[in-house]
């Protein structure tokens, strides 16, 4: 079947394209043309997978969000409609559910509470797509990642790995949190899998491995891949959270302490599939990439 593929050329997309049978019609979606390079895409009897999206923004956050993720997967979706797709896979993320869980994982039936952004923007696509399919032939599966690990990772989970690259202790030791991830070879597999099995159409699933991290955990084991100790220096969570509010930090400390955890159990059942490369895996792949960019 013909597939086509927004966001191909980042991270995630790199890994799909390795997963697919056929080379797919891929579509700039950043273009400044990029409603009539829509427009002029041959949509019958494809499946669409939609990978690209604004992760940041400097600025007005909430419009350029909702203009490049919003706007766009509805004009997409729309697009794809009218001109007979069979399904369409909008790849979402865990942060249009919310930034923590507290006791038990986020599964598909949370309410979803996203609290920044780019997390009311994917949930506002979500339902945008949702909306489009209900009243058309067009099939529609979402899948919320999140975080993804492997090599060329970036974002956040760079910067982790930047941080663990010296001698200097870091400050984690007593944190106890859950948080998930998936590697971007499975989250591939899931978004193919999405596109294909029947069982799939109308749903909504949350990829990751079975087993969660800790952060002193994900710090021990990118030092261990680094050929460094760990290092870790045992402060409470609730004074690293205050201290880093004083810099403008707490967001980003927040998840470094607390948990964020989603139960990928749906998938697994319905469409048989597992997430395979385990934490130290897709840790050891983000340390030889860090250090082939370096150079050493």
């Amino acid at each position: 079947m013909p597939t086509i593929v927004t966001g191909a050329g980042g991270f995630v997309g790199a890994a799909l394209l390795l997963q697919l049978a056929e080379p797919p019609t891929v579509l700039h979606l950043a273009a400044a043309d990029w409603l009539e390079r829509v427009e002029g895409t041959r949509f019958a009897g494809a499946v669409v997978i939609h990978l690209a999206a604004r992760v940041h923004a400097r600025g007005d956050a909430d419009r350029l969000h909702d203009r490049d993720n919003r706007q766009k997967t509805a004009a997409l979706a729309r697009a794809a409609a009218h001109g007979g797709a069979r399904r369409f896979v909008f790849l979402s993320s865990v942060k249009a559910m919310g930034e923590e869980t507290v006791g038990a994982p986020y599964t598909p039936q949370t309410p979803p509470e996203p609290r920044d952004a780019y997390g009311r923007s994917k949930l506002a696509a979500e339902r945008e797509l949702q909306q489009i399919a209900s009243g058309s032939a067009l099939e529609h599966v979402i899948v919320r990642a999140p975080l993804v690990l492997g090599a060329g990772a970036k974002g956040n989970a760079a910067a982790l790995v930047r941080a663990c690259d010296s001698p200097w202790p870091l400050p984690f030791g007593a944190v106890r949190n859950r948080r998930s991830f998936v590697h971007v070879g499975d989250l591939a597999r899931l978004l193919v899998a999405c596109g294909e099995r029947p069982a799939a159409a109308g749903r909504t699933y949350l990829a990751a491995h079975r087993e969660p991290f800790s952060t002193p955990g994900l710090v021990a084991t990118v030092r261990a891949a680094l050929g460094r100790p760990a290092r870790l220096w045992d402060i409470e969570p609730r004074r690293l959270e205050a201290m880093a509010r004083l810099m403008g930090r707490g967001e980003s400390m927040r998840r470094l302490t607390r948990s964020l955890e989603v139960d990928p159990s749906a998938a697994e059942r319905d469409l048989d599939w597992l997430a395979s490369v385990p934490l130290a895996g897709a840790v050891d792949e983000m340390v030889a990439s860090y250090r082939a960019e370096r150079g050493r």
